[in-house]
């Protein structure tokens, strides 16, 4: 059984009688944490990558005064079709060590997570993708030993993926439950079977072609704006419109087909993959614009550990200075706490009950 989210929020209360009963989906950290228009999800990518040029920019001057004058940075719009190129990848990757379909989903949601709070200007999608899907394989309880899986994977090492899963896990903010469409669609492909009239034989040739809808969704935002069960009856009304509509009938959610028109459009338009070539031009310039803080050896990625020395020296001192006063008043744990609150025991009442 599935249960629909509709398209707006139910009231917290319902004619004075208490707060109403909410899907199991809405007390997700994905519903409070993961969720944006799609002209949010523009202006967030926007914002990270002017950010980011900023950044990068200054780190060059770091480097040679003058030297970002004539670099060419990447677009938003770039940035994406980078990332859009991996996420094609991690399913490659399943399919070579015959992962199940649920870690491929949950990689590929973190990877585009993980640039909702980053760029690709400071973190090539390559070894980010690698990473994401060595998570999801923990994560979904599949687990594959780092020797295993960097060894059947050319010019990988173990150092590749160990030394971002930390900040993958601090980007995803340690929110690793995924909700997926194609669970929801599973339930959806379940319960339409209970309806009266319905060609199994049909039914389950409808399925197979809204998995691969399923699949294709995951190229695009689907995921980032509308919900699993929404996406997947989306791609059911992709296979067929008949079974949808009763499906969303039987369920008085009729109203929700309006917002599963606007699903199909976005997976018809931005389901397909990349472009090669223009894809190997973005990266091609990548490589003048990365972020020569992350680049070892550089001017300004010295200048940067420098600079996180130095503050890190200067905590320790402070830390060691404060533990010398302490030793030198004669109580290593601090004063007592009647001293610093400027009073005795004798001022407390007997009866603190009140």
């Amino acid at each position: 059984m599935v249960t629909m989210a509709v398209p707006t929020r139910t009231s917290e209360a319902d004619d004075g009688r208490g707060s109403s009963r909410r899907p199991m989906y809405e007390g997700s950290t994905q519903y409070r944490h993961w969720r944006y228009s799609i002209q949010q999800l523009r202006d967030l990518r926007a914002s990270l990558n002017k950010a980011a040029v900023s950044v990068i920019r200054n780190a060059f001057e770091v480097d040679l005064t003058g030297s970002s004058a004539g670099v060419s940075f990447l677009t938003p719009d770039e940035e994406l079709l980078l990332v859009k190129l991996y996420i094609g990848k991690v399913g490659q990757l399943c399919g070579h060590f015959r992962f199940p379909e649920e870690v491929e989903a949950t990689a590929i949601s973190y990877l585009k997570r993980f640039y909702l709070k980053n760029t690709v200007m400071d973190w090539h999608p390559k070894n980010v993708m690698l990473t994401t899907l060595f998570l999801a394989t923990k994560t979904t309880n599949n687990p594959i030993s780092l020797e295993s899986y960097t060894t059947h994977i050319p010019k990988t090492t173990p150092s590749d993926v160990l030394d971002l899963e930390f900040l993958v896990a601090q980007s995803l903010n340690f929110e690793f439950k995924i909700w997926h469409a194609h669970r929801a669609l599973w339930g959806i492909y379940l319960d339409i079977q209970n309806l009266p009239d319905i060609s199994l034989e049909k039914l389950q040739e409808t399925y197979q072609i809204a998995v691969k809808h399923v699949r294709t969704s995951r190229l695009t935002d689907a995921e980032l704006v509308y919900t699993p069960s929404q996406v997947a009856l989306a791609a059911f009304s992709m296979a067929s419109p008949d079974f949808a509509a009763a499906w969303a009938q039987s369920k008085g959610a009729e109203s929700i087909l309006s917002i599963v028109k606007d699903i199909e459009e976005m997976i018809s338009r931005d389901g397909a993959g990349p472009d090669v070539e223009r894809v190997r031009d973005v990266d091609r310039r990548l490589r003048l614009c990365k972020n020569p803080e992350k680049v070892v050896g550089s001017k300004a990625y010295l200048a940067k550990k420098a600079e996180q020395e130095t503050k890190e020296k200067e905590k320790r001192a402070k830390k060691a200075g404060e533990t010398k006063r302490a030793m030198e008043s004669g109580d290593p744990f601090g004063e007592e706490l009647d001293s610093q609150n400027g009073r005795d025991g004798s001022s407390l009442d007997e009866d603190d009950d009140d």
